[in-house]
């Protein structure tokens, strides 16, 4: 594993490259997306450390008991598209120095990222059969749930596939790590800092092309929206759509054309059922570029909890705005959290700076969630490794500066 990081550090700008140019994320992005795969890589390193057995002396009279750790055998990682890098490094580096072989199945829309990191494995010793790369979809999915010979599968991705293989590969006695979909929620108080809470909206809705699990996707304003409405159009026109690999580039493509029309029917379906498009970006033309997958930063207002644009994950630059009234006192906390609490792909996730009642109560009521995050005044980020999430994830995220 220690050459390995020292393998994947070399190569970094190759591995970027190439996610760039099968994902679309630009190379930032890309490069953020490897280096946060090599953090667990470097963790990786430490493992003989990690997995010490226990002893316990003297349980009853005369007897001590003690724990070995072993591995299972064969596991394996099923990913998905918009972490190329980052996901399969979450998943083979820690399987393997637990001593088990692993078989990686990445997805079959961006497959180069972890092409290049078995390579890059093999070239720092990995004997051979220990790592195992295989390609396809749903047919390749299903042998994995019913081999058995595989012992534990991981798999980060949709809420119907992962339901599917949780399903099925738990029939066969499987252990199951299944990480699926995401809808999180921004709640911006009134007296929430305004370039701050701006600057993290962007950043956490519209970065990466929306094409990240923990992106936000609905902001909840309470009071009055129109004032954030109007400064997050704003900034959100000041974004530059482009290549990937062209500089200056804020947002990318959308990582397929089917995916391009799922999102444009969701937004075309919102407005019809009563959504106010503050910003609209299906219509956006990159020179150059005319028929790629592109869609611009995009801003529905007036969202209800019915409507499909509200209820689906879309991963797109996108953001769905409501308001609710002001509060008056911090015991009616509850109003605003019970929208985001309520959404069945919910992660309860981020909070504010202060200690004040109304952060003390928002705090509580994320507590009562099974799954959470809390990010303090920040973008929601991918969180970092051995993450404790499993099944539906949920996010949400409070804004404010001095609440009282």
């Amino acid at each position: 594993m220690i050459k390995l990081q020292e393998l994947i550090r070399r190569d970094m700008d190759k591995l970027a490259l190439n996610i760039t140019t099968e994902q679309g994320k630009t190379l930032r992005d890309a490069q953020g997306d490897v280096f946060r795969g090599l953090e667990v890589v470097e963790h990786a390193c430490g493992m003989a450390t990690l997995q010490m057995g226990e002893f316990v002396s003297n349980v009853s009279s005369g007897i001590d008991t003690y724990s070995i750790r072993e591995p299972l055998g064969v596991c394996a990682g099923i990913c998905p598209f918009n972490f190329p890098a980052m996901i399969p490094l979450w998943m083979f580096p820690m399987a393997v120095t637990c001593g088990n072989t692993f078989i990686l199945k990445p997805s079959e829309k961006d497959p180069g990222a972890a092409m290049m990191l078995a390579e890059l494995a093999m070239e720092a010793g990995l004997p051979d059969g220990v790592l195992n790369v295989v390609h396809g979809t749903h047919a390749i999915v299903n042998n994995i749930c019913d081999d058995d010979d595989i012992r534990a599968i991981s798999f980060v991705g949709s809420n119907t596939a992962g339901m599917h293989i949780y399903a099925r590969a738990a029939a066969k006695g499987k252990r199951i790590q299944a990480n699926m979909g995401a809808k999180n929620h921004a709640i911006v108080l009134p007296d929430a800092s305004s370039d701050a809470t701006l600057n993290s909206l962007v950043a956490a809705g519209f970065g990466a092309a929306g094409q990240r699990c923990m992106a936000l996707s609905t902001v909840i304003f309470v009071g009055d929206s129109k004032p954030w409405e109007e400064e997050l159009v704003k900034r959100a026109k000041a974004l530059k759509v482009n290549a990937g690999v062209e500089s200056g580039t804020d947002l990318g493509p959308v990582i397929s054309k089917q995916a391009k029309d799922r999102i444009l029917k969701l937004i075309q379906s919102g407005i019809e059922s009563g959504a106010r498009a503050v910003l609209d970006g299906r219509d956006i033309v990159v020179p150059g570029y005319e028929a790629g997958n592109f869609v611009g930063p995009t801003i529905l207002a007036d969202i209800t909890t019915d409507m499909e644009c509200y209820k689906e994950e879309i991963l797109v630059p996108f953001y769905s705005a409501c308001r609710q009234k002001a509060l008056r006192k911090p015991s009616t906390s509850s109003t605003i959290t019970s929208m985001a609490m309520e959404h069945p792909y919910s992660l309860l996730q981020v909070l504010q700076p202060g200690s004040s009642r109304m952060i003390s109560n928002l705090a509580r009521l994320a507590s009562t969630c099974p799954f959470q995050f809390l990010f303090p005044s920040s973008p929601s980020q991918a969180p970092k490794l051995l993450l404790p999430v499993t099944l539906t994830s949920m996010a949400k995220l409070a804004y404010s500066s001095t609440l009282k």
